[in-house]
């Protein structure tokens, strides 16, 4: 009889990659039934053509830095991720006796 048996593993970052860190400040984000995909860009100051262009309607081109793709049974994990980084990053920089009671 061929038994089925689960493993579990945890999966970590290889930091001994030698893949460098990419700097984004803007995500774009779509979707489709079966995923989501991330699309990251580094936005820049305007030029000032950018700035003098006619019309009320200017778009600003981002160079894309990386666009991921991620299945949508993964969106669910990586928001509570992102909530929990977001809760401990703000925990950690408020600071110790101020609150918002405090502040006249």
């Amino acid at each position: 009889m061929n038994e089925r048996r689960q493993i579990n593993f945890t999966i970590v970052p290889d930091e001994a990659s030698s893949e460098p860190r990419t700097y984004a400040n803007f995500c774009a984000i779509s979707h489709t039934p079966f995923d989501f995909t991330l699309t990251f860009c580094e936005v820049l100051p305007p030029s000032e053509k950018d700035v003098q262009g006619e019309g009320t309607e200017r778009i600003l081109r981002a160079p894309v830095r990386a666009r991921i793709v991620v299945p949508m049974q993964f969106v669910p994990n990586l928001i509570a991720a992102l909530q929990e980084h977001l809760r401990v990053y703000t925990e950690s920089t408020t600071k110790v006796g101020w609150t918002k009671e405090n502040v006249h």
